[in-house]
């Protein structure tokens, strides 16, 4: 009887997918300046002690990945509300970063979880110019501004610079996840969790990297029963963007950036 009187339970729900970073022109991948808004309005609906956030993403910038984990968590900690993660067909490299601001992360068994690690990949041309009959010529200031030229033959110390570089980026990446996961996770050393590789969601779940196998509306159900309110909040495409992918210019403009993008998700087999 008194029931119908009882306050529903909101719960938003925000969906972040794509590579992360620029990922073409007009056709930006995901960063902070792109989700900032959407994720302060999730935040701020009122009395509110849950916010969900899905996540599909092969990775991307370390950058941008550190800054939306961070921003969410402070977030969380200023409204004093619980994130529920919830990966989709992949949370891998800077997307499971982004995850590990969750206080509880779920995936569907299949999902792509993982891949804590740090790649740089280049090409070689110097031998390709060489046929070409093409001469490299390079004006710098500073003795190392043409560090890894891909046109050039590779120095020792500019490959240990660089991998000095991954070192910093994933220490700061495996404390994010030390930090995040704790004592959930089983075995790290053993178990290769830091080393870049990755798994399915139920192995995943094995581990610790996640809290349990289901999809977001079925687990808010769960929680929170089925008379709850999922209030969803997505970015949308702006109508210039919409405008110029749809243009042969547009299209033609981000080929490039497309395929690089296309390369990141076929990693994972998609």
């Amino acid at each position: 009887m008194f029931s119908f009187f009882r306050k529903k339970i909101i719960i938003p729900h925000v969906r972040l997918t794509g590579v992360i970073g620029n990922a073409g022109r007009f056709n930006k991948g995901m960063d902070l300046a792109g989700q900032q808004d959407i994720l302060k309005k999730a935040f701020s609906i009122k009395k509110i002690k849950y916010v969900a956030i899905s996540i599909n993403s092969p990775g991307g910038s370390p950058v941008q990945s550190h800054l939306i984990y961070s921003y969410i968590r402070q977030l969380a900690d200023k409204k004093k509300v619980k994130v529920l993660i919830f990966a989709e067909d992949v949370a891998a490299s800077g997307g499971y970063l982004i995850s590990c601001a969750g206080d509880e992360i779920y995936a569907n068994s299949s999902s792509i979880i993982g891949s804590i690690g740090v790649i740089s990949a280049s090409f070689g041309f110097k031998e390709l110019i060489k046929k070409m009959g093409i001469d490299r010529r390079i004006y710098t200031a500073g003795k190392n501004k043409s560090t890894l030229d891909p046109f050039v033959d590779e120095k020792e110390e500019d490959i240990k610079k660089l991998k000095d570089i991954q070192l910093e980026l994933h220490a700061d990446f495996i404390k994010v996840v030390e930090t995040s996961r704790g004592k959930k996770l089983k075995d790290p050393e053993k178990n290769n969790i830091f080393t870049g590789e990755f798994w399915t969601g139920a192995s995943a779940l094995k581990i610790g990297l996640i809290d349990g196998i289901g999809n977001a509306d079925q687990i808010l159900k769960e929680k929170f029963g089925e008379e709850a309110i999922i209030k969803k909040f997505e970015k949308q495409k702006g109508w210039l963007g919409r405008k110029l992918s749809a243009s042969i210019e547009g299209q033609l403009s981000n080929t490039l950036n497309l395929i690089e993008e296309k390369s990141m998700w076929q990693k994972f087999g998609l």
